[in-house]
This record gives C-alpha cells, structure tokens and sequence, in this order.
C-alpha cells in the first residue's frame, strides 16, 4: 500500500498537505482531505473559488480541463452545473462517481472534525464582497482564529486585511526581494515561498521581523531536510510527512 515519506523533524517544522493529501490521493477532493487528517501534518491546504451565481467550491485550476471530462471556466459557471461533473480517472489515482467537485463546506468541517488548520488559497483576483462572503463561510463550520488564508493577489490579501485585522494571511510569492519584505511588514503577513527561491537568509530576514516562513511545494526529502535545518516554520508538501 502506498504510503507518505517520512522526514526527521528535529526543529518542529509543521508540515501542510498540498491540496489535501494528493501524493496519495486525487487532489482537492474529499479522500485526499481525509487522507491528510488521518495522519500527522498540522494543516490541509486547498484553494477556494467563486461561482458564478455566488456559491464557493474548491477545485485548484480556473477551469475544469486537467480533472474532468468538460472545459468551463469555474468563475463563468453555475454551481449546478459544476456539481454535475464528475472528476475523470488520474494515473496512479482512484475516482468513482461520487467524485465530485467539493464544496468550501465540505473542506472546511473535514478540517474541523480532524483538529487540522486549514490553509485557504484565494484564487484569482477577488471583489471584497466575495472575499467577505469567504470569510462569513469559515465562521459558519470553522474557527477562523485557526485558520491561515493565502493568495498570490496582495490585492486579495489587503482587503482581507483591512477586513479582519487579525487573520492569520501569507502572502505567496516566487520571489524574495525588499520590495516583498515591505509588503510582509505593512499588511502584517506572513511568507509563503516557493522552495527553490528559499535560502537560509530569506528565512532568517523573515524571522529577525516576526515574520513565519512557509515552502511550497516540497517533494524532496533532501530539499526538506535542508530547509528544516534552515529553521522554516512550515513545509507544505504533496507526500512527505
């Protein structure tokens, strides 16, 4: 049976599953999210969309394309409409007929139920009203205080935060510069960093600020090592554990 690839943690990074479980599991769906609460990793990284008619589902892609049989466009198309596609067979992954696009909902009271915090992408680039709207969705089946929004849009991140003063936001980024660490700084978020930009300066920049540090997305056991040696605060990972 396959199974996570273990790494000595012997600086107490916290790991994160990359949209759920999805070494093991087809990604972003309801197995791969219990999978991820089934076993040690601190939190379960997913990413949430909009509807068209207002309703919030996770799927990672702005279109269906790569895990289903039809091509819309997630942000042009009814909720009805998504849940009626069936996510088609993966290489090395199993689906069924239940395998269905899920709700935030869904994500969200899987993450309650197994203590795990949710790591919350928001896609694209969203009104206030939406990301309001994404925020009343966590209070209603999550703790919020728990929960650690990201997003490549600092657009998303400042209004959020201008929103909700004290939520837990990582700013995601492929680069590390001056520029970047003014933004940490003035909105008060913490880093998310692709792994192959992350040196130990990066991170210890970020810390001597208050700043956390979190990689995306780490598969090497070699490459985990390093960094928990560099001190990372989190590993976000799609297999390691």
């Amino acid at each position: 049976m396959p199974n996570t690839i273990k790494i000595e943690n012997k600086n107490g990074t916290k790991f994160v599953a990359h949209r759920g479980l999805s070494g093991l599991e087809l990604e972003n769906t309801i197995s791969a999210f219990v999978a991820a609460g089934n076993r040690s990793y601190i939190g379960i990284e997913t990413d949430v969309h909009v509807t068209r008619d207002g309703k919030f589902v996770v799927y990672h892609d702005d279109t269906t394309e790569r895990l289903c049989d039809e091509d819309i466009r997630i942000g042009d198309t009814d909720y009805k409409k998504l849940k009626s596609l069936t996510l088609k067979p993966q290489k090395n992954r199993a689906v069924g007929s239940d395998f269905v696009i899920p709700d935030l909902k869904d994500y969200l009271s899987i993450c309650a139920f197994y203590d795990k915090v949710a790591v919350l992408e928001l896609k694209e680039r969203m009104t206030p009203e939406v990301i309001k709207g994404i925020y009343a969705e966590v209070e209603k089946y999550y703790d919020p205080e728990k929960l650690i929004f990201i997003s490549f849009s600092l657009e998303n991140l400042k209004d959020l935060r201008a929103q909700q003063p004290n939520a837990n936001i990582q700013y995601l980024v492929q680069r590390f510069d001056d520029e970047i660490l003014g933004y940490l700084k003035e909105y008060k978020l913490d880093l998310d960093i692709g792994y192959w930009v992350c040196s130990k300066e990066v991170i210890d920049t970020c810390h001597e600020n208050g700043i956390k540090v979190n990689v995306w997305t780490v598969d090497n056991p070699g490459d985990a090592e390093r960094l928990i040696d560099y001190g990372v605060d989190y590993i976000t990972s799609n297999i390691l554990e």
